[in-house]
């Protein structure tokens, strides 16, 4: 049966409206109740979420849904997603459910299911969920009450703090965008544990900031806080804090890709998993040094099924997901600013300086909202569109067009030698896209 609910994210979408409506996540809780219960006759699931106005409510529908179904459920409150798949792994659960809709605004949410390995359901185990919420979402609605056990996180913390490897960071001066989500006390309890210099910018969430003009999407205010505070670096989480980017101590944006390049040579790496949208400098470069460098689609759960599948120990995304695991079984934003930081003091060298020798081809990414998503091969003139502009850029750069995973937009990437090539066939591209689909 294909999927509809599960995205590559798990369930996403409006608060209060299908498929997060009450009668749905509440029959998504029974659901995986009655599935964790044939795994295991004492069952217990983590439930935890980051900073929306929606999550208590949305919380309390699923472990309503799981008590029905006989799997009592535990709270760990706002908590980073990394954390959640964390403790799930590490604790007495069979399951843990993460309430975020990560970088998304706060109108929306989602509903991420990890198994007790702290990876994300299998695919069959998710249609299992969907088959069970279908047949049962005309069924009663309760919502139990949750006590967040705010003990629970400290397991996580002790976790992160363990995978520090250098001598003290407390020359440091760093400045830290929690995006008003789910790092906010975690982070500043995780850097005055380690003595790390950390001024926070963007941690007083009231449910409907998050990620509002703050954290990994949006680094202004990250690189004007850097410069004026003369910071040596900045680093931005999303709403959930399974991603991060950074910022130098001159102002300059680091994305996954540089933070894939310093990682792999410090941890002396033969092989890092990405997506299709990494850019080829980083290839090139990875290459030069004996790296072989594995392209998947684009998503944090298909970059880990090839980690996986290749025993591959590092891996990640341009956006910031960025997984070591070594240490963890997801992307972690946290984790991977203590290995940037790490790297810096071990090597006494600025951010500037350890992407120095990174080549960079221009790169744009354009997002365009659409009113469905329609195959794009049934839209004619996009298809057209995208044939001219492939044929135009021929082997001397990359176009990759696609539906966004998590919400109605279509992701433009065009990669070419020169940013006004970039530039022109990017616009050309989202305005055929936006006529035929806007």
């Amino acid at each position: 049966m294909a999927r509809m609910l599960f995205g590559t994210d798990g369930i996403r979408g409006v608060a209060g409206e299908y498929p997060l409506d009450e009668a749905t996540v509440s029959a998504a809780g029974q659901a995986l109740g009655e599935l964790v219960r044939h795994l295991d006759s004492r069952p217990q699931v983590l439930i935890g979420m980051d900073t929306r106005e929606s999550g208590p409510r949305l919380a309390g529908l699923i472990a309503g849904g799981l008590r029905r179904a006989g799997a009592p459920a535990r709270f760990a409150g706002v908590v980073p997603t990394p954390g959640l798949a964390y403790l799930t792994n590490t604790g007495p659960f069979v399951a843990g459910v993460m309430i975020s809709a990560s970088h998304n605004p706060y109108q929306d949410n989602g509903i991420k299911i990890f198994a007790h390995s702290g990876h994300k359901l299998p695919d069959r185990q998710e249609e299992q969920v969907e088959e069970g919420i279908r047949r049962l979402s005309n069924g009663p609605v309760e919502a139990a009450n949750l006590e967040a056990d705010a003990t629970l996180v400290d397991g996580y913390l002790d976790h992160l703090a363990a995978c520090w490897g250098a001598p003290s960071p407390d020359h440091l001066k760093v400045v830290v965008d929690c995006a008003n989500g789910a790092s906010c006390r975690v982070a500043r309890r995780l850097f005055e544990k380690l003595g790390v210099d950390a001024q926070l910018i963007s941690d007083q969430p009231d449910g409907r900031n998050i990620n509002l003009d703050c954290g990994s999407l949006h680094l202004e205010r990250l690189r004007a806080r850097v410069l004026e505070s003369k910071a040596d670096l900045g680093v931005a989480f999303d709403g959930d804090a399974d991603r991060a980017l950074f910022i130098s101590a001159t102002g300059q944006e680091v994305n996954g890709d540089a933070v894939l390049w310093m990682a792999a040579r410090h941890l002396g790496a033969s092989v890092v998993i990405t997506t299709t949208m990494a850019n080829l400098g980083l290839e090139r470069a990875l290459q030069a040094r004996g790296v072989a460098m594995v392209r998947t689609e684009v998503g944090d759960k298909y970059v880990l099924e090839e980690m996986l599948r290749r025993r591959a120990q590092l891996g990640g995304e341009q956006s910031g997901h960025i997984i070591f695991l070594g240490h963890a079984t997801t992307g972690d934003g946290l984790l991977t600013a203590l290995k940037i930081l790490e790297i810096s003091v071990m090597t006494g060298q600025t951010l500037d300086q350890l992407t120095a020798d990174l080549p960079v081809y221009p790169q744009i990414l354009r997002s365009v909202r659409v009113r469905r998503k329609i195959p794009l091969e049934r839209a004619p003139a996009v298809q057209q569109a995208i044939e001219t502009t492939r044929q135009a850029l021929g082997g001397r750069g990359r176009l990759i067009v696609r539906y966004s995973g998590t919400e109605p937009l279509v992701r433009v990437m065009v990669e070419a030698e020169t940013p006004d090539e970039v530039e022109r066939h990017a616009t050309l591209l989202a305005q055929v896209i936006e006529q035929e689909l806007g």
